[in-house]
């Protein structure tokens, strides 16, 4: 008796650890709410309909289950394949195994130093931080850069006049990735109507995924910086280094330095 329930204990607890990986990979997708959603139902559905036709011994129903169940898991696979492939992708960048994503402090030196310049130009910027969820779609609005973040890069991207001066930048790791993407424009009524069109984008970005957005005012030059569904306005540099820290996990690697 004690080896059948250290044996069922054990098949629940694989089961169990399968359900937390598969979600996990879900989480880090755009739209992961609809696709973790359906993933929920459908491995309820299977335990259910697992439990009745054992317990009941419905056989021809099993086989009948059994070939719907294949097909039901091959239609999502189908369908949500993109959200998938880049789930996989940051799973394995993931420390769950063992793989720790690490962002140079250099780059975080090299962004403050752009922020502070934009600033003090009052140049208008719109700077997307990509965290665990992947902002590729994002990317694909806008145009392909892929180079190394550079201070001064910055200030070309979003100088007045220039061709990719409009939309955001978005930024993976030490990377620039692209330029001029579109953001979801949060629709909040709590962002003061003086604020413009960059700020709602930031927020919209925030609201809808876990990247940082920074965002410097054309007109006063003034810093935000959108997080975790919230915008904070004005802040200064020291503020916005520690928002920085906070949000990508350096505080943790700058004190191992």
């Amino acid at each position: 008796m004690n080896r059948d329930i250290a044996h069922a204990l054990l098949e629940i607890a694989i089961f169990a650890i399968g359900i937390y990986l598969v979600l996990r990979l879900l989480g880090t997708t755009r739209g992961s709410g609809v696709v973790r959603g359906l993933a929920i139902v459908l491995i309820g559905v299977i335990v259910v309909f697992s439990i009745l036709i054992q317990e009941l011994d419905l056989r021809r129903l099993g086989l009948i289950f059994d070939k719907l169940r294949d097909i039901a898991l091959l239609g999502l696979i189908i369908v949500f394949q993109p959200e998938i492939r880049r789930g996989i992708v940051h799973l394995g960048e993931s420390p769950l195994f063992g793989r720790m994503f690490r962002r140079e402090v250099k780059t975080l030196h090299r962004l403050l130093l752009s922020v502070k310049r934009l600033s003090r130009e009052r140049i208008g910027a719109l700077i997307a931080i990509e965290r665990e969820a992947s902002l590729a779609a994002f990317a694909r609005t806008g145009i392909r850069v892929d180079a190394e973040v550079n201070s001064y890069l910055f200030e070309t991207l979003f100088y007045p006049g220039s061709a990719l001066h409009d939309g955001a930048v978005i930024v993976r790791g030490d990377r620039i990735v692209a330029a001029s993407c579109v953001l979801p424009v949060s629709s909040s009524q709590e962002i003061p109507r003086r604020l413009g069109t960059r700020h709602r984008a930031a927020l919209g970005l925030a609201e809808e995924t876990d990247a940082l957005a920074i965002v410097v005012s054309e007109g006063t030059g003034k810093i935000s910086a959108a997080h975790a569904g919230h915008l904070r306005y004005d802040i200064d540099m020291v503020e916005l280094e520690r928002t920085i820290e906070t949000a990508l996990g350096l505080q943790r690697e700058k004190r191992a330095r």
